[in-house]
């Protein structure tokens, strides 16, 4: 039986999001914790994909050494590769609608109505953390922290490399493709 507390989130989750509530960064070490308790779920047995981790080296290693332990390596590392202004572009440009979280684009797929949710009339709002001043913060840690990790990976012969400026829904079958033909070859 699984432990829960009594919010409803298991104790490393509720440990992690007590980081996250005073806006601190969860240490490496439990984030890791969290990855790993989900990976050793039933579910991730044939196979996971995790998105946006690691960050950064620490997290790497942490990463490689309990897949290690448990018989397991990554099969691969996905790279959306796009300059920062594309980068800036897609995420700055998304609307979120208020009642039901439907999500919109204002260059790649907008509203009928503009500021307005074609599913339900609710009004669209842009994220905080979808504001152009926090995308930069962002990537400026991604260029310090996680781009290093691009080499690493590549060296293992892991590394699997899509072209970000191509259109959103090209990108998306790529992807697709590939975590597909991956899944084939994998034994």
């Amino acid at each position: 039986m699984d432990v829960v507390t009594l919010a409803g989130i298991p104790p490393l989750g509720a440990e992690a999001k007590g980081f996250m509530d005073k806006g601190e960064l969860v240490p490496d070490n439990l984030i890791c914790k969290v990855i790993m308790e989900r990976i050793d779920q039933p579910e991730a047995e044939d196979g996971f994909l995790l998105d946006g981790f690691p960050r950064n080296a620490e997290q790497a290693d942490i990463l490689e050494d309990a897949l290690d332990s448990r018989g397991r390596s990554l099969t691969a590392v996905l790279l959306i590769d796009a300059p920062d202004d594309e980068v800036i572009k897609r995420i700055s440009g998304r609307r979120v609608c208020i009642k039901n979280q439907h999500v919109y684009h204002v260059d790649y797929d907008p509203p009928k109505h503009e500021g307005v949710c074609d599913q339900d009339g609710a009004r669209l709002i842009q994220r905080d953390d979808d504001k152009e001043e926090t995308i930069r913060r962002r990537l400026q840690v991604y260029h310090s922290q996680t781009e290093p990790l691009i080499a690493h990976y590549d060296a293992q012969g892991v590394l699997r490399r899509f072209d970000g400026t191509r259109d959103p829904d090209e990108v998306h079958a790529r992807l697709r493709a590939t975590v597909a033909t991956l899944r084939l070859e994998d034994p």
